[in-house]
Parts: structure tokens; C-alpha cells; sequence
């Protein structure tokens, strides 16, 4: 939610910069300007209102002292108590009304964001060079499958179309992948962080995700009462949450942290020929980076945070790019992004394995989480998130990059420990 002050200080700016994010506003900030001014006016009135009741029901002790008849003040009173309600139920409709448009408005993008989609999305750095074989590469499906890495099929019998399942020294590739990121961000002193993987509603709505996106998750109703939880489709939505409706102090800051969980999404699933695998699916494992810091931090915070994306694929050796997201490109509750591309061959070009996003106070303000300085007043804290990693598009293309000419892999250094010293992962005869 962003900070009615600066819509009302600056409308036309406001407007602008959703523009750039290609979402004409005008309407939506018109509105909202003329609840608020409802709102407003509303308040003061039936504050009048309870002064003028306070004040009159405060007389009524000396008039009966003085013998007087007190019938038409307690008849003052009932109409002043049924104009305040009057008033106090159409304020509460236009809270309502207002509240839905702020939560409904996306964040506002940096202002050195191009504007745009993904069409000006601009590459700000790259490491490596990209891989060539001297031989024809195979898809990642057929290695997976002729290593008997992951089983398609019996992940399909199981769940459906979508889901798939890891098998042998599969599972334990992928094992090793998310220890080699836990261990990273235990290095550089992050809290590690196991959070529920059902959430409650309130978890989506402070993180930005709900109410528009209510619909791409999967919803788990209870047999037993009315409550609704989802699955959670990245660990941001739990770990946004950690602090909903808290102030905490300075010294608090920041908050560093990562937790591991998979993730559910009813929305992913294209069947492009070139996403066949586990490129898209609707379930994947990601470790996922977030922290909560003091707002000129937050800066500094997402360097951090791109910068350890960076690391955990310099790592495993893989050729890739840094790209500074455009504003259409970034996700609606995100004011800036940076995403970490790889190339899986088999797509004939780069694919995202980690976006880093700084929120600014867009979620705080959501959840209500806030900081105080030392006597100061609680002011919005700044939240930032990054995937650290994604496993389901690291696999496809560590074993696509990673084959020998034989349809045998070669395995990262950095994950060989987690493997028993395994260095090649060959068809068993």
C-alpha cells in the first residue's frame, strides 16, 4: 500500500510513475482523493457530533440540581446518538471503499526505471561465457529420465500434469543444490527460517499478493470452520508476515533472514514446446533471501541481496547474465527488480533463476510493520526479497550444461561434498 501523503501531495507524479509501469491510474487516484476527502470531512463531523453529545449529557446533573425538565435534553441526546450512527455507518462503507482501492493500487516503480515491459528490460552486467558443445546437447527431460533422475510420468500418475517427482541420485542432486544455498546464506550470518507452508489470508494480503492474485494460488478450506488457508507460493509470503502488526526497535535492524520451503502455483504450467520439464510446474523448491531494514538502508540491502544471487550461481559455474527489470516487468507489489538469467540450452535463451526485489514500505504498510528510533515516533520498516535459489530451473540447466557427449553429467564442484566426492553421474548398465 503506498502512502496517501505523497498521492495527495503529488497526484499527477503519482500518476506518471504508474504509467511507466503502463497502468493508467487516473481514475483509480481520483477516486481515492474523493473517499479520502469524505473520509475526512465524516470524521470531523461526527467528532462535532460526540463533543456536542458529551457536552449536553454533561449538563443534565445540574439542570435536575436545578429542578428543571430534563425530557427535551435526553430527547437532544437520542437524536445526536442516531445521527452518529447514521454517520458512523456510512463512514465505516467508505473506509471500506477507500481501503480497497489503496490495497488494490501496485506499488510505484523507482524513478530510474525504464518504463515499459519486458521489451526494455536492460542487461546491466554478465559473467562468463556461454557454453558450447562439440556434439548434439540433449533436452534436460531425456537426461533426466535416461539417468533415472526424475520420474515424469509417475510424478504425473501421482498429481497430475505439472508435477514431477526426483528418484535416486536425483533426489539427492537436488538435496545437495538446496544445501549448497543453505549453507551460503549460514556463511554470511542469516537466520535460517522453517515457516509454515499454509498460510492464512493475511499472509497474501501484506505481501502484495492478494487480493489481486487471490486466484493463482491453491486454497485449502476447513472441514471443521469458516477459516481458508492457501499454499504458499514463495516463502516472501510467509516471511513478509514475520513481523505483521509489531514495532520493533532500531538495534532490531536489520532482520536477516532465509527460509526453505516448496512452493505451489496454480498459474504456472505453460506448455510451450521449449518449457516441457521442470522449467514450469506447480510445484518447486526455492530458499528464499528476505530482509527488513531501516528505509535508507534498504538501498545497500538489495546490493547485498543481488550480489549473493550472483555468488550462488558464479558457484556452480554457470554462465549468466544480470538484468535491470523494466517498471511493467516488475511485480506488482515490487518497486524495483533485478533478475538473475541462465541459459538452459534447450531454450535457446536465458531463463530467470533469481529475481531481487526492494518493496520499500509497500508491504509494511500493508502489515503494519513498523520501527522506532530512539525517541522517536514507529516509522515503516523496508522490506526486500530474493530468490537464493530456485531449484526447478537451476537442475535443467546444470544438467543440460553440465553433459558429456556420453549422456553422462558432470557434477558442480561446490555440490560434490553433499554427494559422497560423486564428481559424474553416469547410466547405470
Amino acid at each position: 500500500m503506498i502512502d496517501i501523503k505523497r498521492i495527495k501531495e503529488d497526484p499527477q507524479g503519482v500518476i506518471e510513475l504508474y504509467a511507466k509501469k503502463e497502468k493508467d491510474a487516473k481514475a483509480e487516484i481520483e477516486r481515492i482523493l474523493e473517499f479520502d476527502e469524505q473520509r475526512r470531512a465524516l470524521i470531523q463531523q461526527t467528532e462535532a457530533m460526540k463533543s456536542e453529545q458529551n457536552k449536553v449529557s454533561k449538563s443534565v446533573p445540574a439542570l435536575k440540581k436545578a429542578g428543571e425538565d430534563v425530557a427535551p435534553v435526553f430527547a437532544k441526546m437520542k437524536e445526536l446518538a442516531s445521527q452518529i450512527k447514521a454517520q458512523d455507518e456510512k463512514l465505516g462503507e467508505i473506509e471500506k471503499e477507500y481501503r480497497t482501492l489503496m490495497l488494490a493500487l501496485p506499488n510505484l516503480p523507482d524513478e530510474d526505471l525504464a518504463p515499459g515491459g519486458k521489451e526494455n528490460n536492460e542487461p546491466i552486467r554478465y559473467f562468463g561465457e556461454p557454453h558450447v558443445f562439440d556434439f548434439e546437447p540433449k533436452h534436460h527431460v531425456d537426461l533426466c529420465t535416461d539417468l533415472g533422475l526424475i520420474d515424469y510420468d509417475r510424478g504425473t500418475k501421482l498429481a497430475g500434469s505439472g508435477f514431477w517427482m526426483y528418484r535416486g541420485l536425483g533426489s539427492r542432486l537436488e538435496w545437495a543444490l538446496l544445501n549448497y544455498f543453505i549453507d551460503c546464506h549460514l556463511a554470511d550470518g542469516y537466520e535460517f527460517v522453517m515457516p509454515p507452508h499454509m498460510l492464512e489470508y493475511q499472509c497474501g494480503l501484506t505481501a502484495g499478493q492478494f487480493p489481486k492474485f487471490a486466484d493463482e494460488v491453491y486454497k485449502i478450506e476447513n472441514p471443521t470452520d469458516d477459516r481458508v488457508h492457501y499454499m504458499l507460493p514463495t516463502a516472501e509470503a510467509a516471511l513478509a508476515s514475520i513481523y505483521r502488526d509489531e514495532i520493533l526497535t532500531e538495534a532490531d535492524l536489520p532482520k536477516k533472514m532465509f527460509a526453505y520451503t516448496p512452493c505451489f502455483r496454480r498459474e504456472a504450467g505453460s506448455y510451450r514446446s521449449d518449457e516441457r520439464g521442470m522449467v514450469r510446474g506447480h510445484q518447486f523448491n526455492k530458499v528464499e533471501m528476505f530482509q527488513f531494514t531501516k528505509p535508507e538502508d534498504s538501498d545497500e540491502a538489495f546490493e547485498e541481496l543481488v550480489k549473493k544471487a550472483e555468488d550462488l550461481v558464479k558457484g556452480l559455474g554457470f554462465h549468466f547474465r544480470t538484468v535491470k527489470l523494466a517498471a511493467g516487468d516488475c511485480s506488482a507489489s515490487m518497486a524495483r527488480t533485478y533478475d538473475i538469467e541462465i541459459q538452459i540450452p534447450s531454450m535457446n535463451g536465458y531463463k530467470e533463476v533469481s529475481s531481487v526485489s526492494n518493496a520499500r514500505d509497500y508491504q509494511a504498510r500493508r502489515g503494519n510493520i513498523r520501527f522506532r528510533r530512539e525517541g522517536g515516533k514507529p516509522e515503516y520498516v523496508h522490506t526486500l526479497n530474493g530468490s537464493g535459489l530456485a531449484t526447478s530451473r537451476i537442475f535443467p540447466a546444470m544438467v543440460e550444461q553440465n553433459q558429456l557427449k556420453d549422456g553422462s553429467i558432470v557434477v558442480p564442484e561446490v555440490l560434490r561434498k553433499y554427494l559422497g566426492g560423486i564428481e559424474i553421474i553416469r547410466k547405470e548398465d
